[in-house]
């Protein structure tokens, strides 16, 4: 009925990335606007609340504990449940917004600045992750490197234009294999730490030489290897484990290549490609009340001693929630 969304971009613009003490701190001054701003739209009262949903896992521990901190109150004050919400599950939920019909199983790949995971949704509840990031997280590594190309922040559009004009065969960048104890490479898991090392290099390297910096190109190859490596990634375990949906979500869904190379590889194996419209790739309000809801619906309920928690598999998720 109403998705209002506080962003921080410009006030961690001049930082290049999030700073947790910033980000708590807006918080704390953002949420009583957010709230009377989101009953104004959807024209509502507590009245008209059956629930409240709250982000309380994995993420920065100061932002989660402002909007627990608020939700406990709120549940307290005006006699409603509350509801943990694990912030996978809520990316997993953008998906269901756009595609009410979407059911179980599928493939989820959700792309953000703190998480690369390709996950088996089994139900409401019931996630299987098959995949992850070992290092930096896809968007982090488009931060970071979009700060090496003196591209400001966020880096994921930033790259994403100025990537339209350049060669993405210009640099040979490394796709980052994830080897296994036995010989061979992890199909799923994904690393970006020596992708971004190596456009490190290439930056010290035209430095060093005095060389102009082919920022278009330099971005170009970068996204390239990343929509490269997470399409294959995708593609294969969607094929291996039998699901014939995949549905991303997280900011970087939101990338034009990535999107365009998992439609067209989907097409060749008949698979279906779901892309949630671009609001609802990024943190919103929107998926985390989606996600609450079904779990309301099915009597999950959580607890006023609930806890923010900076790591959580999504595995664990059910631990959230007292048992009808």
């Amino acid at each position: 009925m109403s998705n209002i969304v506080a962003s921080q971009i410009e006030i961690h613009h001049p930082y290049g990335g999030v700073v947790p003490e910033v980000a708590s701190r807006q918080h704390v001054e953002s949420i009583n606007a957010a709230i009377a701003q989101a009953l104004s739209q959807a024209q509502t009262d507590w009245d008209g609340i059956d629930g409240i949903a709250v982000t309380c896992a994995p993420g920065l521990v100061g932002s989660l504990l402002v909007g627990l901190t608020a939700a406990k109150t709120l549940a307290i004050l005006y006699n409603k449940p509350l509801i943990g919400i694990h912030h996978l599950e809520g990316h997993i939920h953008a998906s269901y917004l756009q595609n009410p019909d979407l059911t179980p199983p599928f493939l989820s790949l959700l792309v953000s600045g703190g998480h690369t995971s390709l996950i088996k949704v089994e139900g409401c509840g019931q996630y299987q992750t098959l995949g992850q990031t070992r290092d930096d997280a896809a968007g982090e590594a488009f931060d970071k490197v979009a700060r090496l190309l003196d591209l400001g922040y966020p880096g994921g559009p930033a790259i994403d234009r100025i990537a339209k004009t350049g060669n993405p065969h210009a640099f040979l960048l490394p796709e980052g294999k994830i080897s296994l104890p036995e010989g061979g490479f992890h199909p799923y898991d994904s690393s970006f730490s020596g992708l971004k090392t190596a456009v490190l290099r290439l930056v010290q390297t035209h430095q060093q030489q005095e060389i102009d910096l082919p920022v278009a190109d330099l971005a170009a190859s970068f996204q390239a290897i990343v929509a490269q490596a997470l399409t294959r990634r995708t593609i294969d375990c969607a094929l291996n484990y039998g699901l014939s949906t995949i549905a991303i979500g997280g900011g970087v869904a939101a990338n034009s290549l990535l999107r365009s190379h998992l439609l067209r590889a989907a097409e060749k194996h008949h698979l279906q490609v779901l892309l949630p419209p671009l609001a609802l790739c990024t943190d919103n309000a929107a998926m985390i009340a989606c996600a609450g809801a079904e779990h309301l619906q099915r009597g999950h309920t959580s607890p006023l001693t609930l806890a923010a928690l900076s790591r959580m598999p999504i595995s664990q998720v059910m631990e959230l929630y007292q048992q009808p």
